[in-house]
């Protein structure tokens, strides 16, 4: 029996992980891409009202996870573990990237320090480019060092320096990109 919860447990956390993985693939490949820019293009620009046509994306999400409770209920711990595992990182996600980032809920944190700040950082550098090409750090709950991303943001040629600094230090929202 104890064996069995350290083991759905460690199942939950690999799937955490995973999901890292997967909605970095998504966001860079699909959201970025061709076919999924008409709704996470509302996520780059200042919107009016609490939702966005991006917000459709957690819909999907939620919806496969719920499915995985009901088919793992039914036929599997497993795939109950992993419904868990992408529950918990669509509760990661909605407080790191909607709450700290995007400051989506109802009071104001910013962080001046440690992994919290690196975090914000690099979302800031991300949505630093107009429209979906040359973007950088697509991860939602891991950050890349800063250094690298200013790097990669010079190299492409599409900033210079000093937005890309502005585009770190900006307060409020990440949602649009920091204009000369």
């Amino acid at each position: 029996m104890l064996f069995e919860i350290f083991l759905y447990a460690l199942i939950v956390i690999a799937t955490v992980a995973a999901m890292e993985a997967f909605a970095w693939a998504m966001h860079k490949f699909v959201m970025h891409g061709r076919s999924g820019w008409g709704w996470h293009k509302s996520h780059h620009e200042e919107t009016e009202g609490f939702f966005e046509k991006n917000d459709l994306y957690a819909v999907v999400f939620s919806l496969m996870a719920v499915a995985l409770f009901f088919v793992g209920q039914a036929l599997s711990p497993v795939l109950l573990a992993i419904a868990w595992g992408i529950t918990l990182y669509g509760l990661l996600y909605f407080v790191a990237h909607d709450g700290l980032v995007h400051q989506r809920w109802p009071f104001r944190y910013v962080p001046h320090r440690g992994y919290a700040k690196r975090l914000v950082q690099a979302h800031r550098l991300h949505h630093a480019v107009e429209g979906r090409d040359h973007c950088v750090s697509f991860g939602f709950l891991y950050a890349p060092p800063i250094d690298k991303l200013k790097a990669e943001l010079r190299a492409s040629g599409v900033l210079d320096r000093e937005r890309i600094d502005r585009s770190v230090t900006a307060q409020g929202s990440a949602h649009a990109p920091v204009r000369n």
